[in-house]
């Protein structure tokens, strides 16, 4: 077998608008074609000891053991690998459940799709599924512990801790959409102008200043000393001679620990005697040379949480520990302990693994104690010096216990260092009575304290401590995103999107869009290319100027990754034509229809979906929507229009030379097509498509007819405003025309627009595109002959796997079935093509540049152009 691509989806796809992050990996399965599951002698036998836990999984049986019953009755080893894929990152502590396995238009080759929680673990998951599925034909041994806990390290290398991983939960599931910033747990909620940024449990409201109090041990203790809150005395040394000094004053027994220190590293807490002071002051100078001795306090290890100065949970902390039972040793208990299935690797589970380190042995030797000592029954052995979770401590919840005073102490330090979310360490022998009583003390305060001893307590009541913190970041009636109209088909998407944001921008908003030549933000370029992908879309809701998105959507970014956006208030379909057929397992327009509409599956409930009534594969959609429906169509007399106003529902037409806005038996119109400048005096009709397009989501989204009306007519195309969307150049002698058409649709509109064109001789310079199918490229050398008087064929860019001679002959043909004899010749590099179109150009001439390099074909047109005026200047 051969895995010949794995793609990552990260947003709404073909497969599932819902489940978003997905794994597509296309498998050869080449001679296994030929050999189902019941055709492997041993092979069901040999998975189900391999990975027993398969008989969990129903499959299409619907009752548990249904997958080893289709492995039983025969199954292609595409949906074995699919199964394999998903049960072991459940084993690896990704719990997953959804997969598909579909095979591919070539015989043998399957699209095998299953859902990740980490991508880096998919993309494993996928490769070694097919390993794993190999050794089980073969009959090979196969080490599944290993490889479960690769998946684990790979998952703690790069998922989100639990405390930023509850803030993201809480957001989606208030559908606030979220972005990962790089790699670390740096995360964006909200989109443009309403994002709020947050790194674990640090928030872009937390205070810099705050932070640094709370880091500098010494200062936050001196601060809440001087607001009478009671602290351990103590002082700050950098010395043994400072050590002595301290000792001496405050007595034994004593906390160690690095003034700059988090986490408990580098502390010696209950230390006696002076060899222990002297070890705890070089351990605690590993991590800052400045360290902290004060005055150990007896009690239990508190941690109380405050967030936006509200009190809103608190533990009691435990250092990872064994209870003896007389017969056990100390290796054993542990290892008894690590069995308990609240516990797990890293992060994976409440409690974490207890580690045998040097924190460990250290404690150990002080009680005179090794791992084969034999503690007495009910003896508890402490194994951590701190109550760390990470460390495998465990919390019990304590909140609903507080005494009222300790609760209104806790918030005056919040608002005392300044913290937005702060951890407060408190060492008492309760928290019912208030410290003054008890006599415990503030031993610490926390800049971005750990969620999971609250989410999660070992005992009491889990709280979720995510919920305060995200009402903060987006308080009631406080917006999340932003708008976001999104536009895609398989013609005119970009002068839809380029019109839209036009509107927009007119109409007082800070507009960020993606078009197939780059990336703007209020028409300043700041990315050039095809930036038509998820990227690209991300690019403009990550960027925190931006007020409202309009994003250009091309099938080739959803059929690799997905949208790169959640929902959209408005999507536009322009139209599904013949285009690009024949790759990516799309062969035909209901394929690509299936493409095209997960743009507007993604439309947020209450949002609008725009069609075009006059494509008849656009339509066909119409009813499997869950948005509300608009139409668009140049004719008013589509019999979708009239069913829809017989509905009394919104449509936009194009009527007796009008733009107008329909609903019902109501009209109004928003201006005469020839008076808006895209539509080149109203003979570009497929621009009048466009404006029909834009104007409808325009409307939809609220803005006035007169302001749509009035953008329209500021909207003046030009090569900088709309590169290759018809650009007209004027010369004395005759005109050029460039334009991005490349389908026979395409090809077609600007044949319909030549038809209002007087010219003398019309010229047309035209290539192959290589990755097009053969009766592509006929088509549309057969429309060229019908609407030039004399062609040249240039070769494209890019062959695509095509000979040019392959591609020319093909032109050609098409020309040759146009039922016109047009001449033709053939000059390979387009540069050279225009040049010559430009010279041998007579009074009255058309020049129809069918261009796929845009900026070219315009640099070289507009230098001629600059070249005649200064010729006539120097007349």
């Amino acid at each position: 077998m051969k895995i010949e691509k794995i793609q990552a989806l990260r947003g709404p796809n073909i497969w599932s608008i819902r489940r978003k992050k997905l794994i597509q990996m296309r498998l050869d399965l080449e001679e296994m074609e030929n050999f189902p599951t019941n055709k492997i002698d041993g092979f069901r036998e040999r998975i189900e000891k391999l990975i027993p836990s398969l008989f969990t999984h129903r499959c299409s049986e619907g009752v548990e053991g249904g997958f080893f019953h289709r492995v039983e009755t025969g199954t292609w080893m595409g949906h074995v690998i699919e199964h394999i894929a998903l049960e072991i990152q459940t084993l690896a502590g990704m719990d997953v459940g959804f997969g598909r396995t579909r095979e591919t238009k070539t015989p043998g080759v399957y699209n095998v799709v299953f859902n990740y929680i980490e991508e880096n673990a998919g993309i494993f998951a996928a490769e070694e599924s097919v390993k794993i599925a190999e050794a089980l034909i073969n009959g090979e041994d196969y080490d599944i512990n290993a490889c479960i806990h690769k998946l684990k390290e790979i998952r703690e290398r790069v998922r989100l801790g639990p405390s930023t991983g509850s803030i993201v939960e809480e957001a989606v599931s208030r559908k606030i959409p979220w972005i990962r910033l790089g790699t670390n747990s740096l995360v964006q909620l909200g989109y443009g102008v309403n994002q709020q940024r947050f790194q674990a449990t640090i928030t872009g409201k937390t205070s810099s200043i705050a932070v640094d109090i709370a880091c500098n041990k010494e200062l936050t203790k001196r601060m809440l000393h001087d607001a009478a809150i009671p602290v351990p005395i103590g002082d700050l040394i950098t010395d043994e001679e400072g050590l002595d000094s301290v000792v001496r004053k405050i007595g034994y027994p004593v906390v160690i620990k690095p003034l700059d220190g988090n986490h408990g590293k580098g502390s010696s807490i209950n230390v006696n005697d002076w060899e222990s002071a002297k070890i705890g002051l070089e351990h605690a100078q590993k991590y800052s040379k400045r360290v902290i001795v004060e005055k150990y306090i007896t009690g239990y290890d508190f941690r109380v949480l405050v967030i936006n100065n509200k009190m809103v949970a608190a533990a009691r902390r435990v250092p990872a520990h064994v209870v003896g039972d007389g017969e056990m040793n100390l290796q054993q208990l542990i290892e008894k302990e690590n069995n308990d299935p609240r516990r797990g690797y890293g992060h994976e589970n409440v409690l974490t693994e207890i580690e045998i380190d040097k924190d460990t042995t250290e404690l150990l030797e002080k009680l005179n104690y090794t791992l084969e000592t034999v503690p007495q029954k009910g003896e508890v052995v402490y194994l951590k010096s701190t109550a760390n979770l990470s460390t495998g401590g465990t919390s019990i919840d304590v909140t609903d216990m507080i005494h009222p005073e300790n609760i209104t102490m806790a918030e005056r330090i919040s608002k005392i260092i300044g913290l937005d979310v702060c951890g407060i360490d408190i060492m008492a022998e309760n928290l019912t009575q208030p410290l003054k009583e008890s006599g415990g003390a503030i031993i610490e305060v926390n800049a971005a304290p750990g969620f999971r001893m609250h989410l999660a307590p070992s005992e009491g009541l889990p709280r979720n401590v995510a919920a305060p913190v995200v009402d903060m970041l987006y308080p009631p009636g406080k917006p999340f995103t932003i708008p976001i109209i999104a536009v895609t088909g398989t013609n005119g998407k970009t002068t839809t999107t380029r019109l839209i944001s036009h509107i927009v921008k007119s109409n007082g908003y800070r507009v960020g869009f993606t078009t197939s030549d780059g990336i703007y933000i209020q028409n300043t370029m700041l990315s050039k290319g095809d930036t038509t992908g998820p990227l690209s879309a991300e690019f403009i809701l990550k960027d925190p100027t931006v007020e409202f998105a309009v994003l250009e959507t091309a099938r080739g970014g959803i059929l690799r990754s997905g949208l790169g956006f959640s929902q959209c208030d408005i999507g536009v379909l322009t139209n599904i034509e013949e285009d690009h057929l024949g790759m990516n397992d799309i062969h035909n327009l209901r394929d690509l229809t299936r493409v095209k509409r997960v743009v507007l599956d993604s439309v947020k409930k209450g949002g609008w979906s725009i069609l075009n009534a006059d494509n008849e594969y656009s339509m066909k959609i119409i009813n499997d929507l869950d948005s509300q429906v608009a139409i668009f169509s140049m004719n008013e007399n589509n019999p979708h229009i009239q069913k829809f106003a017989k509905e009394g529902r919104i449509t936009c037409v194009y009527e007796e030379g009008f733009v107008t806005i329909k609903k019902g038996d109501w009209k109004i119109r928003i201006g005469k097509a020839k008076d808006f400048p895209i539509t080149m005096e109203g003979k570009a009709k497929f621009m009048i498509e466009n404006v029909l397009a834009a104007s409808l989501a325009c409307y939809l989204y609220g803005f006035g007819i007169e302001d749509i009306s009035n953008s329209l007519r500021t909207f003046i195309p030009s090569a900088q405003l709309t590169p290759g969307r018809l650009n007209v150049f004027k010369f004395k002698n005759f005109k050029v025309l460039i334009d991005f058409a490349h389908n026979p649709s395409g090809y077609e509109a600007i044949e319909d627009y030549l038809k209002n064109v007087e010219a003398t001789k019309k010229i047309g310079i035209i290539s192959g595109v290589g990755d097009r199918r053969d009766s592509d490229i006929r088509e549309c050398g057969k429309i060229a002959g019908r609407m030039f008087d004399h062609i040249i064929i240039r070769n494209e860019k890019h062959l695509r796997g095509r000979t040019e001679d392959e591609i020319n002959g093909l032109i050609i043909e098409g020309m040759q079935s146009s039922g016109r004899d047009v001449s033709y010749e053939i000059i390979p590099k387009e540069i050279e093509a225009l040049k010559h179109a430009m010279g041998m150009a007579e009074e009255g001439t058309f020049i129809t540049a069918l261009s796929d390099v845009i900026s070219n074909a315009i640099d070289l047109v507009q230098d001629y152009q600059a070249r005649e005026l200064l010729e006539d200047d120097k007349i």
